[in-house]
């Protein structure tokens, strides 16, 4: 089978428009992460919560949960998430998470603490508290009314 030098140039112009949009991709990825940082708040349990699920400060929204980890010693859950890197958090700020309603998502919520010292790009908080399933609030109000 012979190729005319035409097909071999189309297909080298293909593979190189190919490879300028993955640069092209990884770089705009690159630059959008960038204007973030990450950071690490440690929980007991975080029942509900996902990857993807909001972060807010005072209702507003102001980043995303990236990943979970289990902390193999303490069985702790090491939740990594991105906040826009213009908002300054003091570093005794505080993480709880939150329902949107009764039986609504979960949502990471930052209580700004109110240090003069911010926390930065890889930083934890170890301040959280976890919210109470629907079931755990059942059990909670069954258990209160039997006294």
């Amino acid at each position: 089978m012979k190729y005319s030098l035409i097909e071999t140039l189309m297909g080298f112009g293909v593979i190189l428009i190919a490879i300028l949009f993955l640069f092209f991709g990884f770089s705009i990825e690159k630059n959008l992460s960038s204007k973030n940082i990450s950071i690490s708040a440690i929980f007991e349990n975080v029942t509900g919560l996902s990857i993807g699920d909001k972060v807010k400060i005072s209702g507003i929204n102001v980043g995303k949960i990236t990943d979970f980890k289990l902390e193999k010693d303490e069985f702790e859950v090491i939740v990594k998430f991105e906040i826009d890197k213009n908002i300054k958090l003091p570093e005794d700020s505080s993480a709880k998470i939150s329902s949107t309603s009764l039986f609504g998502g979960k949502f990471l919520e930052i209580v700004p603490g109110s240090s003069d010292v911010f926390l930065k790009n890889k930083s934890v908080i170890y301040d959280t508290a976890t919210s109470l399933s629907f079931t755990e609030m059942i059990g909670k109000m069954i258990m209160s009314n039997g006294n």
